[in-house]
């Protein structure tokens, strides 16, 4: 069943690339501050000036994603969940830069949607927290909750971001 999301991806991916290429001309022309909001450059300053209890969010985050590889020789969610995450941070920290694109908080919240998705899929849809007793149903109970705490505002991030660039202006104040 897994396999059949694969199918969405191209999709999703494509919404990616316009959102890049919409990005580099509406962001020619428009400074954007360094932060943590979705129209926010989120660079080393706008992380570093980020509240405390983002900066907390984002090791506990990275903590969770890193413990995946104890489980990703044997564990299909595993490898769903540290090959979003790789993938989303090679997007964000290689690819997004590479293309000239101003990396807006936003962005990553839809790079993380993209990439991570998958993962939380398989996840909720095969609940190995609820199956078993062990190191791993902790882990995948864990990492669960901490997908589905970042997509509340990776949703709302993307969604800003996208309204922004693509000139929508539903969600514009």
């Amino acid at each position: 069943m897994a396999i059949s999301w694969i199918k969405y991806q191209p999709p999703l991916i494509f919404l990616l690339v316009v959102a890049i290429g919409g990005a580099t001309s509406a962001q020619a022309a428009i400074g954007y501050p360094s932060g943590h909001t979705a129209l926010e450059v989120w660079d080393a300053e706008g992380q570093a000036n980020a509240p405390q209890w983002v900066q907390v969010w984002l090791m506990i985050m990275l903590a969770s994603f890193a413990l995946g590889l104890l489980f990703v020789w044997k564990r299909v969610e595993a490898r769903w969940v540290v090959g979003g995450f790789i993938t989303a941070i090679l997007i964000s920290r290689l690819a997004i830069p590479a293309v000239g694109v101003v990396k807006l908080s936003g962005l990553v919240a839809l790079v993380h949607l993209i990439f991570w998705s998958p993962a939380l899929y398989l996840l909720l849809k095969n609940r190995p927290f609820m199956k078993e007793r062990s190191l791993f149903a902790i882990w995948s109970g864990l990492i669960t909750a901490v997908i589905l705490f970042s997509f509340i505002f990776d949703i709302r991030d993307a969604a800003i971001y996208l309204d922004h660039i693509l000139g929508i202006g539903i969600l514009s104040a």
